[in-house]
């Protein structure tokens, strides 16, 4: 079976990507799957990842992320390269809905979770990881954290979350200039179909959710699904892994937050 692991490289340019309607059977989909782009500010968590590429000796965008706190993203630890890998590579992107390092912000410290295996990458679980930023960034219209859930929240099968991004419009297509970031609203799966659908592979700290021809895809990874919850967004998953994108049988794979709580909480609060 394919997987993908959603990375991606982009290089920066500007422009404007046209905003599509809900497509219909047989329309060009513009967007993550099935998407269309974001308007400025409708996300302003929605972080972009940079990593340093040293064999092509440049900058590229790998994954998205979330700030969850003033100086901390949560992201996926499948977008974190190498046993060993070094803050000087990476850097985060905040408050831009079209890819751009020049003010960047540089990671100061990277904590993939414990039980994430590098040689099993996302399907084995425990696919999330918080970076810390050299310093703390203050809200604006663009900039702002994303709420966690409470730990016993969770959203019934068909309710409308939403994610983002800048990964691939369908599997194996990149996102076309100007490289807008997209959303799309998708439904959350019920955890028993999402196993007959994917087998064994789906653990109790992933989450499933998407339709035909509305989900995440390589690109990505790391980034934020969020619902509405009393009337506040909170984000439930990180996008992590599936099989293509999109496909009717196949949703999504988030990484669940509820299932990290304690382990998110604990760095941020023992971080000096």
């Amino acid at each position: 079976m394919m997987l993908w692991l959603l990375v991606l490289t982009l290089p920066c340019l500007g422009g404007s990507v046209p905003v599509t309607s809900d497509p219909g059977p047989g329309t060009e989909l513009v967007g993550i799957v099935g998407g269309h782009a974001a308007a400025n500010g409708v996300w302003p968590w929605q972080v972009g990842l940079w990593f340093w590429n040293q064999t092509k000796s440049r900058w590229i965008l790998r994954c998205g992320g979330s700030l969850i706190q003033p100086q901390w993203v949560l992201t996926a630890a499948h977008c974190i390269p190498g046993r060993n890998p070094e803050t000087r590579h990476f850097k985060v992107q905040l408050g831009r809905l079209r890819p751009s390092y020049s003010d960047s912000v540089q990671v100061a410290r990277i904590i993939r979770h414990p039980k994430y295996r590098l040689e099993k990458k996302a399907e084995g679980g425990a696919d999330v990881a918080l970076l810390k930023l050299e310093a703390p960034v203050g809200p604006s219209n663009l900039v702002r954290w994303i709420r966690l859930p409470p730990a016993s929240l969770s959203f019934p099968p068909g309710t409308r979350c939403w994610v983002t991004g800048w990964g691939d419009i369908a599997f194996e297509e990149p996102l076309p200039p100007p490289y807008n970031l997209q959303e799309v609203e998708v439904p959350i799966v019920a955890d028993e179909i999402c196993r007959q659908q994917y087998g064994k592979v789906i653990r109790e700290d992933m989450l499933c959710a998407g339709s035909r021809g509305r989900d995440s895809c390589q690109g990505d990874s790391g980034g934020p699904l969020v619902c509405k919850w009393r009337g506040t967004w909170v984000q439930v998953g990180v996008v992590s892994w599936g099989h293509k994108c999109g496909l009717p049988n196949f949703p999504g794979v988030y990484a669940r937050v509820t299932s990290f709580l304690p382990w998110i909480r604990g760095h941020i609060r023992s971080s000096p």
